[in-house]
This record gives structure tokens, C-alpha cells and sequence, in this order.
């Protein structure tokens, strides 16, 4: 029995390099998101001059948003895979900028760029009222509250979780008297 417990555990642990696809893909993903972006870079820059200010900021609006996509695409898989597959080895120095990310911190980081992300879209529909009704514009605005909420309750579970873990246990005390 504990040989087949044994094969069972190795399974379960070797099937993290599955996600390994998903991260390729997600690099997929970014680069035929670079294109798009370069092609909205062109339509911006040809514009230049044709734009008038509220529709320049509106396409600048745009760009900040597909960077900030970008990023959040680039967290995932460098923190997914440094937490969830195995740790990069030669690349360590590399990968330094993006610091130290567990679950929990990949969870707030990645809710704060999705209401960033929802803010900008927010922005962007109310510099465009006359294009939205009220009706459209209240439930936007109700969705990016939610998404706020949402990011500052993860935010307070992820305190409440590190402060209970930092907290000493219960007979902890025994434990350091007799060492």
C-alpha cells in the first residue's frame, strides 16, 4: 500500500509541469499582444495631428491599458511558475525586479492591476458619456466598485492570514524553554 501511496504522490507532484504549458501559452499571448499593441501605437502616432485632445487621451488611455494587461500577463507567469512549477535557476538575479511573490501576494497584486485595468476602462467611458446610457454607465461603475471591494478584502485577509501565522502558538513557549 505504500508503494502505490508513493506513485500516487509522484503523480499528484510531477503534474505541476502541466502548467508549464499554460505559461508558454500565456507567453503566446503576450506576443501577438505586442503586435496589437503595435499596430494601436501606429494608429495613435499617425493620428497625431488629426486628434483632438479628449480623443488623444482616450488613445493614450488605451495604450496605458494594454500595458498594464501586458504586465499583469508577465506577473502570472513568472510568479505562477516560480511558486507553482519550480524556481528559476540561473535566472535569479533576472527576475529580482519582480521580488518575492506567494500565492497570497500574487492574489493582491493581481486584483490591484485588474482595478487599475477597470479604472482606466472606467475613465475611458466617462471622458465618452454620450456614447454609453446611464443605465450602462451605472452598472460599469458598480462593477469597478466590486472589483475594489474584492481587492481591498483580499488585502485585509492576506494581513489577517500573515498576522495568525506570525502569531505565536500555544505551547510555543514550552518549546523554546526546553531548547
Amino acid at each position: 500500500m505504500k508503494s502505490f501511496e508513493l506513485v500516487v504522490e509522484r503523480i499528484i507532484l510531477s503534474s505541476r509541469w502541466i502548467l508549464v504549458a499554460f505559461y508558454v501559452g500565456l507567453a503566446l499571448a503576450l506576443a501577438i499582444y505586442a503586435v496589437s499593441f503595435g499596430y494601436k501605437f501606429l494608429k495613435v502616432a499617425g493620428g497625431v495631428f488629426i486628434l483632438d485632445e479628449s480623443e488623444m487621451i482616450l488613445a493614450m488611455l488605451g495604450l496605458i491599458d494594454a500595458a498594464l494587461v501586458a504586465s499583469l500577463i508577465v506577473m502570472v507567469m513568472i510568479s505562477g511558475y516560480e511558486n507553482f512549477v519550480s524556481r528559476f535557476d540561473e535566472a535569479e538575479a533576472d527576475i529580482s525586479f519582480i521580488g518575492k511573490l506567494d500565492a497570497g501576494s500574487l492574489k493582491i497584486k493581481v486584483a490591484s492591476s485588474i482595478v487599475a485595468i477597470s479604472s482606466i476602462h472606467l475613465l475611458q467611458v466617462f471622458l465618452n458619456t454620450e456614447q454609453y446610457t446611464d443605465s450602462k454607465i451605472m452598472w460599469l461603475t458598480a462593477m469597478h466598485l466590486a472589483f475594489v471591494v474584492s481587492a481591498v478584502m483580499l488585502g485585509i485577509l492576506e494581513q489577517l492570514t500573515k498576522k495568525s501565522e506570525a502569531a505565536p502558538k500555544p505551547g510555543d513557549d514550552m518549546i523554546r524553554r526546553r531548547a
